[in-house]
């Protein structure tokens, strides 16, 4: 979201280029920041600004349905092209002020590709890291702490089939246990072996993590991941005996969705979503 500088001399947390800080930073500084990424689009193709454009509109989307957790959390793109790039949120920005301008380029060692005003934060990328290098076709990947998905990652039976939405997730699932804040290298061989092939993995005690072809597939994963847990909580907050949707309808639901999405999949649904987010603030396209 851009805005004018204020008058009066305000602080705002951001982190110097390459590296993490918690100093406190004048906010003109940040909007300085800002101004500088304008030439961003000129540097780069055409593809990439589209990616660029589309995972900006996947972090407003996140920021709009509530589902941010502050500056934490992250959602990267992989660069079209032959060389392993990915974009990723600027550490220290709310999802709501993201713009395509402001991502950050990175290789997979989390170092970045491009120049850029903004760090990263290295141990966000650990997650996010491990997925691209161990799946080509995660070419985006969205992590989310959604209240809803951390309250299901840490139930046991996890993710039950109660819902028409829980049946689109758990034709994809998996599950990687807890093992403390995302800093270790170690994990990555264990998280990529429990994804496996899946689309959609519960982190337990942690949070929720999709994978799709585009921001768009990624998002709309999200989508039925993040409404299937709120419905089931929900469900069992009554007490009453619930009705589980028996493992034959689970079997033929791909093909049910590729019919109710016209084989488009999300792209059916993400011109919409734009649409929305352009009536709202269209700044995420800067």
């Amino acid at each position: 979201m851009t805005v004018a500088p204020p008058e009066n001399r305000s602080y705002s947390l951001l982190a110097a280029p390459g590296r993490i800080s918690t100093e406190l930073q004048p906010e003109n500084e940040v909007y300085d920041m800002q101004a500088k990424t304008a030439p961003v689009r000129e540097l780069v193709s055409a593809e990439e600004w589209q990616a660029r454009v589309d995972l900006a509109a996947c972090y407003r989307l996140t920021a709009l349905f509530e589902w941010d957790d502050l500056i934490f959390t992250h959602i990267s793109a992989r660069v079209p092209g032959p060389d392993h790039h990915f974009l990723i949120n600027p550490y220290g920005l709310m999802f709501d002020e993201i713009t395509a301008s402001s991502l950050v380029k990175v290789g997979l060692d989390g170092d970045k590709a491009m120049e850029s005003p903004y760090s990263i934060n290295p141990a966000g990328f650990t997650i996010h890291s491990a997925v691209h290098a161990a799946r080509e076709d995660a070419l985006c990947v969205m992590h989310l702490h959604t209240r809803h998905g951390i309250a299901i990652s840490a139930k046991k039976h996890g993710l039950l089939p109660l819902s028409q939405q829980s049946l689109f997730c758990l034709a994809s699932i998996a599950y990687h246990d807890y093992e403390g804040l995302a800093l270790n290298d170690d994990e990555k061989p264990r998280l990529v072996t429990d994804l496996g092939d899946k689309n959609n993995l519960i982190l337990r005690n942690h949070g929720l993590l999709t994978i799709g072809s585009n921001a768009a597939g990624a998002f709309l994963a999200m989508y039925n991941l993040e409404r299937s847990c709120e419905i089931q909580l929900m469900a069992e907050a009554g007490g009453a005996e619930l009705v589980h949707i028996p493992q034959p309808i689970l079997d033929g639901i791909t093909a049910q969705m590729k019919v109710v999405t016209k084989g488009m999949g999300a792209d059916l649904v993400w011109p919409a979503l734009l649409r929305k987010l352009d009536k709202i603030d269209p700044s995420y396209r800067d």
